[in-house]
């Protein structure tokens, strides 16, 4: 199974394996955006004469799904084409298909967007090729290469090494370790020099530029004390603490007036990325919904003339921060089970009516939560909510359970388009269920959305095993 994995120097999931302050990863990061928002403007301008607002708002929500770019420099060039396609097909998908939900496609000569629709592949693909070809000049413009040592032979010490040897984008030569331990891995590309008191007269006589320090916090004297003998020195000094051995969700460095701060478990929706994913939910929900009303009516006469009951069932849930919300569904069940214990769906389920299980197989039933949507309680994308009832049981038996529960819960999330949809008759599909939940968390960005989102709609049509 492909899944978007976190390391603990760096996201490689995301593709994002160059140093966040190089300036090849800086120009990596625009390229895609200002490639695919200056291509709709040349469209505007050759086929309509002018930049229309209609045009103007299209390319800031495509900058928004696309900023930043993810890394495709070190990949294969293959593997790059086939990553730009697949992306391309994914927002073309989902930007036509609300196009045409919402009628705002009206606003774009036909011959536009064809002419977007072919020509925007083509001019990523020239960009990132092209970017290959500049990269060492770019490289070049950073400076010199730089003398590099890391203090600390242990496993994040060794991690980072490995990242600096293969990466040919980051201009350091890694010279090797300090350590006052010996010498932990005796197949290292890279040599122990010395000791922790060796380190500065190394630095002066071989002109270091470049020092990490992969050092445990409890070495706080040695780190004090070495940092104050560095003084004399030029080299710039990086710390990574060994916090980075902890399961991180969207870590990242800030301060509180004048006193730093790490983040070490955090919400991906913050500031304007928690305006963009709300915006995106009230735009996507409104643009469904409008269209699907008289199914909406259609499925509610359905589920009164199948079975006695209400037609929308309620059920507590936990969203955002753990609090309860209620979470509407057709009703798909002869029972509305909402107590201290709930039975989840098994194959052949009794409860369920005929209806209800043609509901639940095609995922029907859920479509009344777009209204959850609208109202704030839950995100389009997002973990799948759990009963009250499940989510007290699960917490006391999988470490981290709750952290899920830092972002709205979705009508459909990373855990379901990757085969975890339905029943969890056993602790280890939860745990997995869990996994990918916190992947999604450490690892959001709007491209991710919008995959989830398409791929979703695919196991839709499909059909997907553990959907009772």
């Amino acid at each position: 199974m492909n899944r978007y994995k976190s390391s603990r120097l760096g996201r490689k999931g995301l593709g994002a394996a160059i140093a966040r302050d190089n300036l090849l990863y800086t120009t990596e990061s625009l390229l895609d955006p200002l490639v695919i928002t200056l291509v709709l403007w040349f469209i505007a301008f050759w086929v309509e004469g002018g930049l229309d607002p209609a045009y103007l708002i299209l390319s800031l929500i495509l900058f928004s799904l696309t900023f930043p770019s993810s890394s495709k420099i070190n990949l294969g060039k293959w593997q790059m084409v086939s990553k730009v396609i697949l992306q391309w097909v994914v927002i073309c998908t989902l930007l036509l298909t609300l196009g045409i939900a919402s009628g705002y496609i009206e606003h774009f000569a036909v011959e536009a967007i064809l002419l977007w629709i072919w020509l925007t592949p083509a001019c990523l693909l020239t960009a990132d090729f092209a970017l290959r070809f500049i990269a060492p000049l770019l490289i070049k413009l950073q400076g010199p290469v730089k003398q590099t040592i890391i203090v600390g032979q242990n496993e994040q010490g060794q991690a980072l090494a490995e990242r600096l040897a293969n990466n040919h984008y980051i201009a350091a030569d890694l010279l090797g370790f300090f350590d006052d331990a010996e010498a932990t891995d005796s197949d290292s590309k890279f040599p122990l020099l010395g000791g922790l008191q060796d380190i500065p007269e190394f630095v002066k006589t071989h002109k270091v530029n470049v020092i990490y320090l992969c050092l445990p916090a409890s070495n706080q004297e040695q780190i004090m004390q070495l940092l104050d003998e560095l003084k004399d020195t030029t080299a710039s000094i990086y710390f990574v603490p060994d916090i980075f051995h902890a399961d991180l969700i969207q870590a990242r460095a800030g301060q509180i007036e004048d006193i730093p701060v790490v983040a070490v478990c955090e919400t991906p929706f913050t500031g304007f990325n928690g305006l963009i994913k709300r915006l995106a939910d009230i735009l996507f929900s409104l643009a469904i919904l409008v269209p699907i009303s008289p199914l909406l009516v259609a499925i509610a006469i359905g589920v009164k003339l199948s079975s006695p009951g209400p037609v929308i069932f309620k059920q507590r849930r936990y969203g955002l921060y753990g609090e309860e919300i209620l979470v509407y569904k057709f009703r798909s069940m002869s029972v509305c089970e909402d107590g201290a214990k709930v039975t989840q769906a098994t194959k052949g389920d009794q409860r369920i009516t005929p209806f209800g299980a043609f509901l639940r197989k095609t995922s029907l039933d859920e479509l009344p939560q777009f209204i959850n949507v609208l109202q704030g309680r839950m995100s389009i994308v997002g973990p799948r909510p759990h009963a009250v009832a499940h989510n007290e049981m699960y917490r006391k038996l999988i470490k981290g359970y709750m952290v899920r529960h830092k972002v709205k819960p979705g009508i459909t999330g990373w855990a379901q388009v990757n085969g975890l949809r339905g029943e969890t008759e056993t602790l280890d599909k939860m745990k997995a269920r869990i996994d990918y939940d916190i992947d999604y968390l450490r690892n959001w960005s709007p491209k991710l959305d919008v995959y989830i989102i398409f791929k979703t709609v695919l196991v839709v049509l499909k059909g997907q095993n553990g959907a009772y």
